[in-house]
């Protein structure tokens, strides 16, 4: 049974998300407060955490910068806020998904059981010249130079993809459906950002890239030499 966490201070919105994640079979775990959200993430293994930004006691960037450092697992954002600066400063802080208030819990369970779906399937590995880019689907980690970088769960299934379908162009359209689900509503930008954020962890010239290529008008192919 797959852990959740959920790091919410209001308890009828606490109280609706775990009663639809444990109808899907979910072992889900609450709290309202920031800090004793960390102690439990140390405690104990999660696949998730849901995180409301507004906390009593630290901010919930504050708590995702933490978990950042210790941890990729993934992370649901819950806030009011909704202008796209918001969602990109969300995402390139560490961030998977960044759902604006209110929102459907529906839409929310649905998230969840596509991104246990993606974490779930296939775990074919991939090597790039001569091994300076090691891609482990099944640990979900990735290697430049014998060293392991360490990428959000999705710049991981963004690369994963990319790599799994060399030479061909996707657009960011493809991208989106693939990587977050066909119901994501957040905007185009959202593959851009992370495709910045994994070229500074894998390229030698993020200027001149050579495992993420942009295709212009058309989205990214990926270009390594197996």
């Amino acid at each position: 049974m797959d852990n959740i966490l959920i790091i919410e201070d209001e308890q009828k919105v606490s109280e609706v998300l775990k009663a639809y994640l444990e109808r899907e079979g979910y072992k889900v775990y609450c709290t309202a407060y920031g800090m004793s959200g960390i102690e439990m993430f140390k405690s104990m293994d999660f696949k998730l955490i849901i995180l409301d930004l507004m906390l009593p006691d630290i901010s919930g960037e504050q708590v995702c910068k933490t978990i950042r450092e210790i941890s990729d697992v993934h992370i649901f954002m819950l806030t009011a806020k909704s202008a796209l600066d918001d969602r990109i400063e969300g995402l390139n802080m560490g961030a998977d998904e960044y759902l604006v208030k209110p929102f459907s819990p529906r839409e929310l369970t649905a998230r969840v059981k596509a991104l246990f779906r993606r974490l779930d399937d296939g775990n074919a590995n991939f090597a790039f010249d001569d091994g300076r880019l090691y891609i482990d689907r099944d640990r979900r980690s990735v290697k430049v130079n014998g060293e392991e970088v360490a990428l959000t769960p999705n710049e991981f299934d963004i690369l994963y993809t990319l790599a799994a379908n060399k030479g061909k162009v996707l657009s960011r359209e493809q991208l989106i459906n693939k990587v977050f689900g066909i119901d994501f509503e957040g905007y185009d930008r959202t593959v851009d950002v992370h495709i910045k954020n994994i070229r500074k962890k894998i390229e030698k010239d993020t200027r001149n890239p050579k495992y993420i290529i942009t295709v212009t008008k058309a989205g990214y192919k990926f270009g390594g030499e197996d």
